[in-house]
Parts: C-alpha cells; structure tokens; sequence
C-alpha cells in the first residue's frame, strides 16, 4: 500500500454497508482492485427501501445530516444528485404531560440556552430549576461525563426526562444517563470545559452556529427514500471493476507475510494488500481476534440496543393527522413506542406518488428495554396503534402494516467510549494493510459513517491524520426530525 495517498493492490472490504460501500468506492478512485464481501444476502446494512401500500418509503433510517458533506457528496457522485430532497416539513412535536406539544426551538440535542426556550414542555417548577444554572459552582466534566448526568446536575432531571432523553433515544435507543457527552454530544462537552455554565456554553454555540451563516436543510432525504444510497453506491462500485458477493460470510482473516493479507470467506480464498473491516462489533471482534487480540477485546465489549420500526398505511380519507412531521415521546411518560414519523408529511414525495396513501410509522425499543421487543409483530402493531390512538386520535384501520426489527441495532456510545475507540485504532495501526470502520466509532448517522470509512481508506494508505481527528473530534449524530 501506497504512503502517498494512492491506495494499490488488492483490498477486500468485509461488510457492505453503508461504511463499507464508501471505504469501496473510495479505493475505486484511488486505483485499488477491490472485492466486497457481506454475509447476508443484501447490501445496505441498516438502510433498507421497500414498498408499503405501493408507497416507497424507508424501513430503516430515513434521513441524513446535510450540515456534513460526506453523505450528499457520495449521494452525488452515485448519481443521486437530482434526487437529494429536503424534508417537506422542519416543525415537529413531542407528546408529553398528557398532550402533543411543539417541539421547542433553542436548544442543543434538548439542552436549553434560556429556560423560556422549554416553555410548554417543562412544569414551572423544571423551568425555574433552569433559571439556577448561572448561580451554580462550575461543574468539572473531567475526561468523560454522562450527558444525563451532566445536565441533570446543571438544570435538573426534568430536562433530561422531557426533551434530552428522547432526543438521544431517537439516534442512540440509549439512555441518557449512560450516553457519553464527549462522543454523542461533542460540541456540548467542549463547551462546557470552558464555561462555568451550562446555559451560557449553549448560547455561545448557538450564537458561533448564527454566524457561520449555514444555509439549506440540515436533513435531506432521498426520493424513494434513504435506502436508494447503498443501492447507487454499490452500482457505481461495480461499474468501476469492484466485486460484490452477498451471502458470503468471512470465516477467518489472518496475515500472510509481512504485510498481506489472507481472507477465508466460504470456499474462496483471496490474498489481499489490504482489508478495510467494515462490521459491526461483535463481527470485527470475531474477525480480529487471531491477529489484533487486545482490539478483538474492546470491540466485544462494544453494547448494542435493539429496537423495531411499524410502518402503517391508511387510506388518506381514514385520516387526520396534525401538521409536522411527527412526535416523540419522553420515556418518562410511561408509553410504549419513542417516537412516530409522519412519513407523507415529512417526505413530499411520498405524498405526490401515492395520494390516496398516508404512511407514518413508529419506533419501540431501548437499551435494555427488552420485553416489548419480545411481543409478535402484531403485538408491536396493537401497540403503534393503540398509542396513535391516544396521542393523534388515529383510530382507523390500515391498509397494510410492516414490522422491521433491527436487533443489536445500534451501537451504544458510554461514557469513555471515545477512549475504547482510541484503543481500537492503536492496535489496528500496528498491523500493516488494516482498517477498520462502521457506526460503532464515530458516530452512527450516515455521514460518520461514511467519513469512518474514508478514514479507513487514508490509513491503508499510510495516513492515519483523519482517524485521529475523528477519535479526537466525532461526528455528532442529530435528531433528524422524529422517529429517526
């Protein structure tokens, strides 16, 4: 492999997900041969397009930040350009306290700059609380905090329960309490190194956000949605001379030589220059574990939250759903799905293709939140229904409903998870020709995803400056709207 930042030879990408098609497409460009190896029988990973009611819709998740490039530019160059869409509605509600209230506005991932920015959502007590941030001593944040914790400490439970919870439920299916501020909310925990309080650092941000003046959508979609991506990408993969062979799961990696690899994956054999492991954890640590046994140890340690998406069509005369693009929901308040998207509202396209259909869909599950899950899919759906009954008063019948479990899902992110993923790196740059990358490192929206795997790339080609500044700086993973 190449110091120059040309990669050469053959690379075989194990995974083929979003990650790894990037890693693949990135190699393309930079001269490699590449084969792609996936052990199911699709490309895509947690991007997932089908069809419900005739309507292409998402089964997995179905937006991306745009405030980042790495997903619309690889969008882009796949040939999705004239395609890229912007959500039809930015305004969304949260179902709290026994109603669906407006989702505020001035906040960071749910912390407030003023307690007037949770009005309507917090009792006066939790907006008075708020009010006692400026007159607290500085609260040390050290290496590593809980965001929970952290701003629980500064403005009280409350904020956590109703807004901060069910913001990061919505990326992570994790718990506030547990989630690491300097990997999920990076921006939030450098600023409160510096500030002695909380609401002050989140007015600092918001005002350095004012004046970089960044314009156009912060989420974009994809008409027929989302799962489009892995599609083009693969496709653009292929039309440049990569191989892609689904169903075939990787049994064994080992070195050969100094620096080459061997690749055991059914009854093939490949030699390879480089290999880019592209799994989620307990894959890559299974993979690993002959050659990189102390990264083989921190990957299995990685945890993961499962949960399910219901996806519902109703005839549009059957319903009346409220503006917006949809609602969360505060664990607090005891319900059993975290969110609903209004999927025809939120997504134009959606509406224009199929206007007779309306499709929303619902999300349940949390780490370790496992009882739900444990329900048949009509079970989730009674469920859906039965809390679309009580927060919009949707009470019809669908047309066709659609159950899609993503168990061990989601990568959770703890507090020192920024160190474990420093770790990792250390010891997969010891061994010549390797890399890894995926949503368990940088963060698990699209485009940390995507910039894993170019930093990946980088370090098959000897740079390894982008793996740093990601393992130093993440890539925060917003809350696209609701039931994302």
């Amino acid at each position: 492999m190449s110091a120059t930042g040309r990669s050469a030879g053959h690379v075989v990408v194990i995974g083929a997900g979003i990650a790894g098609l990037a890693a693949a497409h990135r190699l393309l460009e930079r001269g490699a041969t590449v084969t792609v190896l996936e052990a199911s029988d699709r490309v895509g990973g947690k991007l997932l397009p089908g069809e419900i009611a005739g309507a292409r819709v998402d089964f997995g998740a179905e937006s991306m930040l745009a405030r980042r490039p790495e997903a619309v530019a690889l969008a882009r160059e796949a040939g999705l350009g004239d395609r890229l869409k912007a959500p039809a509605t930015a305004t969304a509600s949260i179902w709290t306290r026994g109603a669906l209230r407006p989702m505020p506005k001035g906040h960071v991932m749910g912390v407030p700059g003023t307690a007037a920015a949770l009005s309507g959502v917090l009792s006066d007590e939790g907006l008075a609380r708020i009010e006692r941030d400026a007159d607290l001593p500085r609260t040390e944040v050290g290496d590593d905090v809980a965001v929970g914790e952290y701003v629980a400490e500064r403005l009280g439970r409350e904020v956590v329960d109703r807004l901060v919870e069910p913001l990061l439920g919505g990326v992570y299916a994790g718990d506030a309490y547990r989630i690491s501020m300097r990997s999920a909310v990076p921006q939030l925990y450098q600023a409160a190194l510096t500030h002695d309080s909380l609401t002050e650092a989140v007015r600092e941000i918001q005002a350095r956000a004012a004046a970089a003046r960044q314009t156009g959508p912060v989420f974009m979609g994809i008409e027929g949605g989302v799962g489009q991506l892995p599609l083009a990408v693969a496709e653009s993969v292929r039309a440049r001379g990569g191989e892609i062979l689904t169903g075939t799961p990787v049994r064994e990696l080992r070195r050969n030589g100094a620096s080459g690899w061997r690749v055991v994956a059914g009854e093939r054999v490949l030699e390879a220059d480089g290999v880019v492991v592209a799994v989620p954890a307990p894959a890559a640590a299974g993979l690993l574990r002959a050659e990189a046994p102390a990264a083989a140890a921190e990957l299995a340690a990685v945890e993961y939250a499962s949960m399910a998406l219901v996806t519902l069509a109703y005839r549009r005369t059957d319903t009346a759903l409220p503006e917006g693009s949809g609602f969360l929901v505060p664990p607090v308040d005891g319900r059993t799905i975290k969110a609903s998207t209004f999927a025809s509202q939120k997504w134009g396209w959606i509406a224009d293709e199929n206007p007779d259909v309306v499709v929303l869909r619902t999300s349940v599950g949390r780490y370790g939140e496992t009882a739900v899950l444990e329900r048949d899919d009509a079970g989730l759906v009674d469920v859906s229904r039965h809390d679309l009954s009580e927060a919009v008063g949707l009470t019809a019948t669908p047309l066709e409903t659609r159950v899609t479990r993503w168990t061990d899902g989601l990568p959770q992110y703890p507090v020192g998870h920024h160190a474990r993923v420093a770790r990792v790196r250390e010891h997969v740059a010891k061994l010549p020709g390797l890399a890894v990358c995926g949503a368990q490192y940088d963060g698990v929206g699209i485009p940390a995803c995507i910039a894993s795997a170019y930093a990946a790339v980088d370090q098959l080609g000897g740079d390894l400056a982008a793996g740093r500044e990601l393992t130093a700086n993440p890539v925060q993973s917003l809350h696209g709207g609701a039931g994302e």
